[in-house]
């Protein structure tokens, strides 16, 4: 509550800061959220209409795991990542399997990165999908897991009420907003008339956002029972704050110091796939998301992100913990291994690339 009151004081507050808030408060609706609540309600519709069994799946296939796994860690979000951890925790998967999904999780940076450098992530969500196959094999080898027994039902996973008045409203500003941030994408001039409605709807769907997300009962994830829209709404609205507080920290930097981010870390080059990949270990998605905000504004390069990409388990890592806490600490840790590596071949062979 005390972030979306001094946010609303910024966005009021008559000077250069209220211009700059509320274009980054529409800049991240318009070009982040519709395109994140677009995404999840395409995977969450999936599997909640086609009621996809993937843990058994996997289970049957034991060959396919650890490629199957890397997918679902490089899926957009951090859902897919969880569901391979509940797996292992129920002995469904390998140790590599774990391995393969945390270090081909890019976690909700990703939605971001889709939005703002889709180039960027056309070559970085398949890569880190190999990435993690490869180690996740490798891992296997040397790795034999015990198996477990133990039924992830018992994991605790809030539900969520019914269609109500707030999911209801966020999604009808939903439609307008993602035709508005198609048209941004296209670079097409609105007429006045329509941009002022454009700024209305973005407005409204950041102010429907954070009071959802202030109200929300969720902490990590929402539950696989629960209708996909209202899931879609709930993780785009946590996502979208973490995206509006990586912005601003990132605007508000450059505003009040004066500082060129650029020229200061160009100036240690060298250590940013170092620090961008220890980043990575930190749980959650604000570190990454800020990341790879730095990235999308040019301040640091692409071995940068790639290295945090691999490194990083977004959101995943809390519930993975929680879960299964031994071999959640010990997948992250070995992802630094193939973060660091990846990470300074593309430094020194390839400097410029996607930059």
């Amino acid at each position: 509550m005390i972030f979306v009151a001094t946010l609303f004081i910024l966005a009021v507050y008559p000077n250069d800061l209220r211009t700059i808030t509320i274009g980054l408060l529409e800049d991240s609706y318009l070009g982040v959220s519709v395109f994140v609540m677009l995404t999840l309600l395409v995977f969450y519709g999936a599997e909640f209409y086609f009621k996809i069994d993937l843990k058994k799946f996997m289970k049957d296939k034991k060959a396919l795991q650890v490629p199957i796994s890397s997918m679902l860690g490089a899926l957009p979000g951090c859902g897919g990542a969880v569901v391979v951890i509940t797996a292992y925790n129920s002995g469904s998967v390998t140790m590599g399997a774990v391995v393969a999904t945390l270090t081909s999780t890019m976690g909700d940076a990703a939605f971001l990165l889709i939005a703002k450098r889709p180039d960027a992530a056309l070559f970085l969500i398949p890569f880190c999908w190999l990435i993690g196959t490869g180690f996740g094999y490798l891992v296997d080898i040397f790795y034999h897991t015990k198996f477990q027994t133990l039924d992830d039902s018992s994991i605790k996973i809030e539900r969520l009420e019914n269609f109500s008045f707030k999911y209801r409203a966020y999604f009808l500003l939903f439609l307008p907003g993602l035709m508005f941030g198609i048209l941004r994408l296209s670079f097409i001039e609105l007429p006045e008339t329509l941009s002022t409605l454009s700024s209305l709807v973005a407005q409204l769907g950041i102010l429907f956002g954070l009071l959802i997300w202030v109200f929300s009962p969720i902490k990590y994830m929402t539950h696989p029972e629960d209708k996909a829209p209202i899931r879609a709404i709930e993780e785009t609205c946590f996502i979208s704050m973490w995206v509006i507080l990586a912005f601003l920290t990132f605007e508000y930097t450059v505003y009040f110091t004066g500082i060129n981010l650029e020229s200061v870390f160009r100036s240690v080059s060298w250590l940013l796939p170092t620090v961008a990949v220890f980043i990575g270990l930190i749980p959650g998605c604000g570190p990454q998301i800020l990341v790879t905000t730095l990235y999308i504004n040019g301040v640091i390069p692409f071995s940068s992100l790639i290295g945090n990409a691999i490194s990083n388990d977004g959101d995943a890592l809390f519930p993975a913990i929680a879960i299964s806490p031994k071999a959640a600490i010990t997948a992250t840790l070995l992802s630094t291994i193939p973060a660091l590596i990846v990470s300074y071949s593309l430094y020194f062979l390839a400097p410029n690339f996607l930059s």
